[in-house]
């Protein structure tokens, strides 16, 4: 995937989240809190490359999701 950086210039982006993005992620949520994390670093890794991968391959990931819709059911 490519992004324009406040540079101007192209990135190429990974499904790998960058340290900035994973420790502003790991600030756990209020609800998350709640329940606790063992880990919030290595929480908010995998929940980034996760998300990375749906907007990589949304029609892919769309398929093995319980929480998404069928291409039927979606608005057109």
């Amino acid at each position: 995937m490519r992004h324009r950086g406040q540079d101007g210039y192209l990135a190429v982006m990974s499904n790998q989240p960058d340290e900035e993005h994973i420790d502003s992620r790991a600030n756990l949520l209020p609800e998350e809190k709640r329940v606790g994390s063992d880990d919030p670093h290595e929480q908010a890794e995998v929940i980034l490359e996760e998300s990375a991968e749906r907007t990589d391959d949304p029609e892919g990931t769309a398929s093995e999701s319980v929480q998404t819709s069928t291409p039927d059911e979606r608005p057109a």
